[in-house]
């Protein structure tokens, strides 16, 4: 038997980080490494200046996710102001960069990607190397010490998160692990509210048998979202592995 932290998230809208090149910016189906340890962070109080924090954290724990909803897509369009580079000119501030001539300013357009009403189950366990319990983290989640979103500071949680920690005899159990429904429901109700999909994904690291030891079905990639340094915003790589199943079939 393994203790794990689990919790849920849920929120109309948020966004998992993906490579963003160029203008464009886009989402995972599903929260990462990176983006768990980011959520976990800002409910311990861990800055991203804090590099031995952050440490902590990449190192002390695994994670693995259940997708139940992507949620569907939102495609955000932007359309930015800013002043051209220019010799021995310096922007310090917006205000700054706002207060150029006229002529000077260029129009960068983008655009972000964003999920909307997914519905996600997280599981972490510690390794050997961890230097945190599970108990700091169950409370942190309860009791944040910053505002928690998904993603983006403009995705908020809409349903709490409700962490527990419990001990399994295998990951899959962990992340089939049942919770309240959003709003007072019965299962039934929530999955037609929320038009939750006939499969479900499963993310986990580890290697292939660690989800439930069956090597059936799976597959895996590098995928790079092991935070390294988040003032630089550099990342790592790291083998994740991934299976589908029918929703109900999960136990």
């Amino acid at each position: 038997m393994t203790e794990y932290l689990v919790f849920r998230l849920y929120a109309p809208l948020a966004s998992w980080g993906e490579a963003a090149v160029g203008e464009s910016r886009p989402t995972a189906t599903y929260p990462g490494r990176s983006a768990i340890i980011g959520l976990l962070g800002a409910a311990l109080g861990v800055r991203r200046d804090d590099d031995e924090g952050q440490r902590r954290l990449r190192d002390g724990i695994g994670i693995a996710t259940k997708q139940r909803s992507p949620g569907s897509l939102m495609r955000d369009y932007h359309t930015v102001q800013v002043p051209a580079s220019q010799a021995k000119v310096t922007y310090r501030t917006r205000r700054d960069e706002l207060s150029a001539p006229r002529k000077v300013i260029n129009t960068i357009l983008s655009s972000r990607d964003y999920r909307c009403d997914g519905l996600w189950t997280v599981a972490i366990w510690l390794t050997p190397q961890a230097e945190l319990a599970l108990e700091d983290l169950e409370r942190a989640l309860k009791t944040p010490h910053f505002t928690l979103y998904l993603g983006r500071k403009a995705c908020p949680p809409a349903a709490p998160l409700a962490p527990r920690r419990e001990a399994f005899a295998r990951l899959r159990d962990a992340l089939d692990a049942s919770f309240p429904p959003l709003w007072g429901q019965d299962q039934e109700e929530e999955r037609k509210a929320l038009r939750l999909p006939d499969s479900v994904v499963y993310a986990w690291e580890g290697g292939a048998k660690a989800l439930d030891g069956n090597e059936g079905g799976v597959e895996s990639s590098e995928v790079w979202d092991v935070p390294l340094n988040r003032r630089r915003w550099q990342f790592g790589p790291r083998a994740e592995y991934r299976r589908i199943a029918r929703a109900g079939e999960e136990r």
